[in-house]
């Protein structure tokens, strides 16, 4: 899969004013679901795909035989899309994910597939979630077409612990949700469960968790609007999250049952500046940071109060890539710090605050 990498502006006049200009077409919400191998990924899809809500919706498996829905199908449309008998299309991946997602669009657009006002992406157990993250953020192609809404974890309560500690691509899965579904909760004690949540919690403050038991749970909470979607930051505490709450939280210090999250060097904190911030210092800021430590700066989503603006500036990245930065129309309350909450791996709190202090300085000398 391709992934390309934005720029960082530099001038505050290259701020697009995104509520000014409304798209050609309604863009089409992506969820993307994810989850480590027996985290209960199909079972979840599988009640997905029966529900009411899902009657408009297009599903993107990795292949059909992941996914038990052979007695749902109804008949074969094009290529390897599928009409369920809930009227959901599903369509599974062969090769790159810009060719399948934009075939599809084209598709559906000259009458070849039905046409769908919502897509989720299924990602293998084994996938590490940020080029997926990646490219629907900043492919040209497709944020013509689609915008991401949010991604969806899966944990397995009983094998959850151990398979964040020995698999990098299970601790992304976490760090990186919008939300949280730990699953198969009936197999383990309170306890336990417990113990899991809050490590959960220290690896990804931000995201809502929920426990699950049979894949039981409402399409709202898979299919609904999260916080990759930089419109949602007109609720500022919402999109933040944990952030406001939770603006000093150093997993490798953080005590509970489990320690696992000891060794992962993950550290969550908000930067907050009471002063507005240089665009300048800011732009300079984040390219210091996505170029040198880029592979380590896993998640980063903030409100800004620009110099010169009387409107905040939304930012969200994972790693190398960020969204275009985004005006808001107004302030969503009264409070007009910049809040910037990072999700980072091997860097420390202190030398990202120093890092845009030091850039804000050596704009002013």
């Amino acid at each position: 899969m391709t992934v390309k990498v934005i720029s960082i502006m530099t001038e505050t006049s290259s701020i697009p004013n995104r509520t000014a200009v409304a798209p050609a077409v309604p863009l089409i919400p992506v969820t993307v679901i994810t989850g480590f191998l027996g985290s209960g990924k199909t079972t979840l899809l599988n009640r997905l795909v029966r529900q009411p809500d899902m009657a408009g919706a297009a599903v993107i498996i990795n292949e059909f035989g992941d996914i038990g829905i052979d007695h749902l199908l109804v008949e074969r449309i094009a290529g390897e899309a599928v009409l369920l008998d809930s009227g959901c299309l599903c369509c599974a991946v062969r090769g790159d994910l810009v060719d399948t997602m934009s075939r599809m669009a084209w598709q559906a657009d000259h009458g070849e597939l039905p046409a769908f006002d919502r897509l989720v992406v299924e990602t293998t157990g084994l996938a590490d979630p940020a080029p997926v993250l990646q490219t629907l953020m900043s492919d040209r192609v497709l944020t013509a077409r689609y915008r991401l809404a949010g991604m969806v974890t899966t944990i397995d309560a009983v094998n959850g612990a151990v398979q964040i500690d020995a698999h990098p691509e299970a601790l992304k899965q976490v760090a990186l949700a919008s939300r949280l579904l730990v699953t198969k909760t009936d197999l383990v004690s309170p306890a336990a469960l417990d113990g899991l949540e809050r490590a959960l919690r220290a690896l990804n403050p931000s995201a809502p968790m929920q426990a699950v038991a049979h894949g039981a749970i409402g399409s709202d909470l898979i299919i609904g609007d999260h916080d990759y979607d930089p419109s949602a930051a007109g609720d500022a505490a919402a999109w933040l999250g944990a952030g406001e709450d939770h603006d000093h939280i150093h997993t490798q210090d953080h005590t509970h049952t489990h320690d696992h999250t000891h060794d992962h060097n993950v550290d969550s904190f908000c930067l907050t500046r009471t002063e507005p911030v240089p665009w300048g210092a800011l732009s300079d800021w984040l390219r210091s940071l996505t170029s040198l430590r880029g592979a380590d700066l896993l998640r980063v989503k903030g409100i800004v109060n620009v110099a010169g603006r009387d409107r905040p500036v939304v930012l969200h990245g994972v790693q190398h890539i960020f969204h275009a930065p985004r005006l808001l129309a107004r302030w969503p309350d009264r409070d007009r710090r910049t809040r910037i909450v990072c999700i980072t791996r091997g860097l420390r709190e202190a030398d990202v605050s120093k890092a845009l202090d030091a850039a804000i300085e050596n704009l002013r000398d």
